[in-house]
C-alpha cells in the first residue's frame, strides 16, 4: 500500500502559501533593489548581498531544517518560517544602515529555507511518502507565478508609498501565510510507508555517490541561475536596451512561463521520469540565454528568454522535489535532501554579488554568457544522471 493520499485542500493552500512566500522573500530584492540602492546610495553590490547573505543562512542551516521537518513535521517548521519572513520584511523597511539591512536578510534567510519548496517538499514527503510527486508538481503550479504576481504589485505599492512601506505590506501577507501552514496535517505516512515505501532504484543501489553528487551539481547550479536572474533579470533586460515599464512586464512572462510548464508536466508530464524530465528542462535553458542576447534588439527575443527561462526553471524546481522520491529513500527525505541541498544554497549565495560584478564589469551580455555557460553543464549534468539511472537498472538484481 502506498502513503497516505493527500487532500486537495492541503495541497491548495501550500501552493497559495508558496505563492505569497516567494513573492516576499525571494523575489523581494529583484522588485526593490533599484529603489534601495537609489534611496540609501549603497553600492549595487552591497544590497544585493543581502539577499546573498540570505541564501548563505539558507545552505548553513538546510540540514538542520530537514532533519527538523523529519522529526516535526511541515506544520511546526513552515508556521515558524511565516512568522520569521514577516518580522525579517519589518526589519528590512526599518534598516537605516548596512548592518541592520543585513540583520534583516539573516532572519529572512532562515525564514525561507523554513518556507519555499525545499521545506514544502519534505513535509509532504512526510505526509504522503512516493506518492507526494504529484503533490510537489501541483504546489509549483501557484508558487511559479510568484514573480509575476508580486513584482507588479510591489511595483505599485513602492511607486505610490515607498519601498519601505511597500515591504512593510510584505511583512503583512507573510502572516497570512500563517494559517495555511497550520493547516498542514501533522502525522506523517506512516507505517505504511515503512513497509511498502519503494526501495531506491538499482540504479542508486549500485552508484549511490554518483547520483547524489549529480544531483547535488543539477541542483546547484540550477539554484545559482535561479538566484542570478532572480535579483538581476528585470537589470539585465533594462542593460540590454528595454525601457524599465517594459522589462517588469516582460520579466514577469518567467512567472507564466513557470507555472505553464508545470501545469503541463500536472497534465501529460506522469509518463516521464523525474531524470527524463530533468533532463528535457535541461535542455531549454541554453537556447532562452542565447535567446536573450538579442533582448535589446527583436523584443520577441526578449519575451522568449524570460518565459523559456521559466518554463526550464519550474521544471526543474519539480525535479529538484522528485528526484529523490526516485533515487533515495523517502523515508529520510528531509535529511538526505537537506544536507545534497547545501551546496546548491551556498553557491546561489555568490551568484547575485557575482553576477552584479559581471555586469557592472562586463556588461549585461556578458551575464547571459555565464549563465549559457552554466546551463550547457547542468544539461551535460542531467545526461549523466539519466544513464547511471538506466544502467542500473538494467544491471542484474543480484548486481553488487
Amino acid at each position: 500500500m502506498a502513503g497516505r493520499v493527500i487532500r486537495r485542500g492541503t495541497v491548495l493552500g501550500l501552493g497559495l502559501a508558496q505563492l505569497v512566500s516567494w513573492g516576499t522573500t525571494y523575489y523581494l530584492i529583484g522588485g526593490f533593489g533599484p529603489r534601495i540602492i537609489a534611496e540609501t546610495g549603497w553600492s549595487h553590490t552591497l544590497v544585493h548581498g543581502g539577499f546573498s547573505a540570505a541564501l548563505l543562512v539558507m545552505g548553513l542551516s538546510s540540514a538542520w531544517v530537514g532533519r527538523l521537518i523529519d522529526r516535526r513535521g511541515g506544520r511546526f517548521v513552515m508556521t515558524a518560517g511565516s512568522v520569521l519572513s514577516a518580522l525579517g520584511c519589518a526589519s528590512l523597511a526599518l534598516a537605516r544602515d548596512p548592518i541592520s539591512y543585513y540583520a534583516a536578510w539573516l532572519v529572512l534567510g532562515l525564514a525561507m529555507r523554513c518556507t519555499l519548496y525545499d521545506a514544502a517538499f519534505a513535509a509532504l514527503a512526510r505526509i504522503g511518502g512516493a506518492e507526494a510527486r504529484k503533490p510537489m508538481a501541483q504546489i509549483t503550479l501557484l508558487g511559479g507565478l510568484a514573480s509575476t504576481a508580486f513584482w507588479p504589485i510591489g511595483e505599485q505599492l513602492a511607486a505610490a508609498f515607498g519601498w519601505r512601506n511597500a515591504v512593510f505590506a510584505y511583512a503583512g501577507f507573510a502572516l497570512l501565510t500563517i494559517p495555511l501552514h497550520l493547516a498542514l496535517p501533522a502525522g506523517r505516512s506512516g507505517e505504511r510507508v515503512r513497509s511498502a515505501a519503494p526501495a531506491p532504484s538499482p540504479g542508486t543501489r549500485r552508484e549511490p555517490w554518483i547520483a547524489g553528487a549529480l544531483y547535488a551539481l543539477i541542483v546547484t547550479l540550477t539554484n545559482a541561475l535561479n538566484a542570478g536572474m532572480s535579483a538581476h533579470m528585470i537589470g539585465i533586460l533594462a542593460g540590454l536596451g528595454l525601457a524599465a515599464p517594459v522589462a517588469v512586464w516582460i520579466a514577469t512572462l518567467r512567472g507564466i512561463g513557470q507555472s505553464g510548464a508545470r501545469l503541463a508536466e500536472v497534465l501529460f508530464g506522469g509518463g516521464l521520469s523525474p531524470p527524463a524530465l530533468t533532463l528535457a528542462a535541461s535542455a531549454v535553458l541554453p537556447v532562452c540565454f542565447l535567446a536573450g542576447l538579442w533582448s535589446g534588439v527583436v523584443p520577441a527575443a526578449a519575451i522568449a528568454f524570460a518565459f523559456l527561462y521559466g518554463a526550464g526553471n519550474g521544471l526543474l524546481t519539480i525535479t529538484r522535489g522528485t528526484l529523490p522520491l526516485v533515487l533515495f529513500d523517502p523515508r529520510r527525505y528531509g535529511a538526505i535532501a537537506g544536507r545534497l541541498l547545501v551546496p546548491g544554497f551556498l553557491c546561489s549565495a555568490a551568484a547575485p554579488i557575482a553576477y552584479a560584478a559581471v555586469i557592472e564589469r562586463l556588461g549585461e551580455a556578458a551575464a547571459l554568457w555565464l549563465s549559457a555557460a552554466l546551463a550547457v553543464i547542468t544539461l551535460g549534468a542531467a545526461a549523466a544522471l539519466c544513464a547511471v539511472v538506466r544502467t542500473g537498472r538494467a544491471a542484474p538484481a543480484s548486481g553488487p
